[in-house]
């Protein structure tokens, strides 16, 4: 697939009303890809922030991500090096308890198969918390994120999961260590080798 085909498959992405009727602040699918990417992040979906700014990471967890990848932020939005296409391309709103909603069922598989298919050059998959990672590592999931990224090296080379870099999860960083001295290492040298 070429540039054109990528293009056309992201302008139709970026106008979807699949659920608007479910998204209290309206569609604003938020994405971004280059046919030459060679590293993808797919995460949860947009936060308010993002959904205002039509960024995607725009905000502490993107700061944090971005830290965890030793990227700067020209690189990161370097769209021909790094895309990123998230579960849910929409805000889906407040839970009950507080935290977002998760992301709306009916986008990945709708977008997640046409944008990936005309991403040819994608060497490393980033799966960014537990909704990227139920969908895309299936069965070969652990019983817990905790354990599944733990597990991280069984799933290379072409694909790592991460936690999400919420400040919510900043008591799990604290818990588990090797998160930095194991897996950070690892991962920065093979990103800083597909975004160079």
């Amino acid at each position: 697939m070429n540039e054109s085909n990528l293009e056309e498959t992201l302008r139709a992405a970026r106008a979807c009303t699949l659920c608007a009727a479910h998204l209290p602040l309206g569609p604003r699918p938020v994405l971004r890809a280059k046919a030459a990417a060679r590293l993808i992040l797919i995460g949860q979906a947009p936060g308010t922030r993002v959904h205002e700014s039509g960024v995607p990471w725009d905000d502490r967890s993107g700061d944090r991500l971005r830290d965890w990848l030793a990227l700067d932020k020209d690189t990161f939005y370097d769209e021909a090096r790094v895309a990123i296409l998230p579960m849910g391309f929409c805000y889906p709103g407040v839970s009950a308890r507080g935290g977002d909603n998760p992301p709306r069922p009916e986008c990945a598989p709708a977008w997640h198969p046409k944008v990936l298919g005309a991403l040819p050059k994608i060497e490393l998959t980033l799966l960014i918390g537990l909704y990227a990672q139920a969908h895309y590592l299936g069965q070969r999931r652990k019983k817990t994120l905790s354990e599944t990224v733990r597990a991280w090296a069984e799933y290379g080379p072409g694909i790592i999961p991460l936690p999400h870099p919420s400040w919510r999860n900043t008591s799990w960083l604290k818990k588990n260590p090797w998160f930095e001295t194991d897996l950070l290492p690892d991962l920065r040298a093979r990103i800083a080798g597909l975004t160079e």
